[in-house]
């Protein structure tokens, strides 16, 4: 069990933002879950109540709080390594310069295993414990976005790209090929 002492911060309504001075908040850190959220009014006795040992309680400082985790629906997990760049192209001129030719090198799933991590620690690194990821046409490589997230230990769900036309020659798929790939994607 993992114990933090301090400042909480939640909402639990679009109108409403909980601050919860002074909390007690215990989780298991093998799974994640929250075994209790109280003010904290009287450690030793909160303590045997919960069955931890008060000395391992983290406290936190006047100017830290602890907020639940983000959640990004919409991530191009591959584009990563571009990201902030061609702000000065129209869309079609942006895919066309920047992301079709980094996607298409994502069929080496090689590539993938170096690039892919770099994407998920900056996520979580930016408090997203939650993401939709998509991932490039590539089956193989969309696997391998799955196994590192699933081993760095983020929630997601990931979705493999799917591309018959509108594409460079070097990054266009087959119709069937790409729903025969998606369906093998489902898990």
């Amino acid at each position: 069990m993992r114990v933090v002492r301090g400042t909480l911060i939640h909402s639990t309504r679009p109108e409403r933002v909980d601050i919860l001075h002074n909390h007690l908040i215990g989780f298991d850190e093998d799974n994640g879950k929250i075994l209790f959220v109280e003010a904290c009014q009287d450690l030793p006795r909160q303590a045997e109540k919960h069955g931890f040992d008060p000395s391992i309680v983290e406290q936190l400082t006047h100017d830290q709080f602890l907020i639940p985790g983000f959640v990004d629906t919409h991530t191009h997990a591959p584009q990563y390594s571009f990201t902030g760049t061609g702000y000065d192209l129209p869309l079609l001129q942006w895919l066309q310069k920047y992301t079709f030719p980094v996607e298409s090198r994502f069929r080496d799933t090689e590539f993938a295993r170096q690039h892919y991590p770099l994407a998920v620690k900056r996520s979580l690194r930016h408090g997203t414990t939650t993401a939709c990821y998509f991932a490039t046409i590539h089956l193989e490589s969309c696997k391998e976005l799955c196994k590192i997230i699933a081993k760095i230990g983020q929630r997601a769900l990931v979705g493999k790209v799917n591309m018959d036309q509108e594409s460079p020659d070097y990054y266009v798929e087959d119709t069937q090929q790409s729903i025969n790939d998606t369906r093998r994607t489902v898990l």
